[in-house]
């Protein structure tokens, strides 16, 4: 595209080769490969901040396509790369559009506070329209095998999924948080598609409620022991409690992950991600800790590494061959005549 398991959403290990796929029956395991180099990622990565500096962020926006072209190009499936088609130009636009309109709210906020919050409602309920326009922008960006992904998520569904339910969420003290997040990750998938395939998405809310269950668990006991060892020692008691929180943190990332993967398919295809909290946080402290070191130097290595690491614990479970589905997916896009490129949803998608 979190460890929870479920008897629907078990995840099977990838294949340690995406070129000799594991064969189960008629189902085939094809890992996710992520081939870029921390070096090669660093020489696009220093020019874009320098170029950006100097025009006063104008190339960001091609910063941005850049990037995203280098990592899409080194994500492989069954032998094949992803493509980011977006251009820079659309992008440009978009940052400038988000730029004016929050420089009009400034302004119409200092001169009138009434109209400067009358400005701020309509933004809060423009969000809705706004997620749904920046999925659908990514997704018409992102192409594999030369077919596009599409998103045809609705205004009242996204106002459900991104204001309403986080807001009861937070009103319940986190009780229906879980419930939240399901609805807002359900929101996302099924109204996803790749050509014409719609995403699935089945996890329950239980799901989503083990992880939370099993991260206050690890919080709760971390801040026990932490408050036993302050009679002994004050350093000791704070080390206790920062590794406990980090290690909740770690593990309530990766059951999101596995749950969000293990609970999306295509079709008759399923994703798998099996991803462990003790890797992930040395991945990710590691990262952490040489970028601290190295004044932010190492961040482009970071990336590379957490890509890497991401992609070898997902997979893809193919019901048949990627070929066929693929070449299927074409003639049905090209059957339909139907545009990618639709100026408005690039340009307030470029967000």
């Amino acid at each position: 595209m979190s460890i929870i398991e479920t008897e629907s959403n078990t995840p099977a290990p990838p294949a340690t080769s995406e070129e000799s796929p594991a064969t189960t029956g008629d189902t085939q395991t094809f890992a996710f490969e992520f081939r870029g180099i921390g070096a090669e990622f660093f020489k696009i990565w220093i020019v874009n901040l320098v170029l950006t500096v100097i025009t006063f962020g104008i190339y960001s926006a091609w910063a941005t396509v850049r990037t995203n072209r280098y990592f899409y190009a080194n994500t492989h499936l069954d032998g094949e790369s992803f493509r980011y088609l977006a251009d820079p130009i659309t992008i440009l636009i978009g940052r400038v559009m988000a730029v004016a309109a929050f420089a009009i709210y400034t302004v119409v906020g200092s001169l009138s506070p009434i109209f400067g919050f009358i400005f701020a409602l309509g933004l809060f309920f423009a969000i809705p329209f706004l997620t749904t326009r920046s999925i659908a922008f990514s997704n018409r960006m992102t192409a594999y095998r030369n077919v596009q992904f599409r998103f045809n998520g609705r205004y009242g569904e996204a106002f459900m999924a991104v204001l309403i339910w986080p807001l009861l969420g937070i009103l319940s003290v986190g009780v229906l948080y879980p419930y939240a997040l399901l609805r807002a990750n359900k929101f996302v998938v099924e109204n996803s598609a790749y050509g014409t395939t719609s995403f699935a998405f089945d996890a329950s809310t239980w799901d989503y409620g083990q992880a939370f269950l099993k991260f206050l668990g690890i919080f709760v006991l971390a801040g026990v022991l932490a408050l036993a060892a302050s009679t002994v020692n004050e350093i000791l008691a704070a080390l206790i409690g920062v590794a406990g929180y980090m290690v909740a943190l770690g593990y309530l990332s990766v059951a999101l992950i596995n749950i969000y993967y293990n609970a999306t398919s295509l079709g008759a295809h399923r994703l798998s991600a099996n991803l462990e909290t003790v890797s992930y946080l040395k991945v990710f402290l590691t990262n952490a800790a040489l970028t601290v070191l190295t004044l932010g130097l190492y961040l482009p290595f970071a990336k590379v590494r957490m890509a890497q690491y991401r992609a070898t614990h997902t997979a893809l479970l193919a019901s048949g061959s990627l070929d066929g589905f693929a070449a299927a997916e074409r003639e049905q896009v090209s059957a339909l005549g139907e545009e990618f490129s639709g100026v408005f949803d690039f340009n307030v998608g470029a967000f």
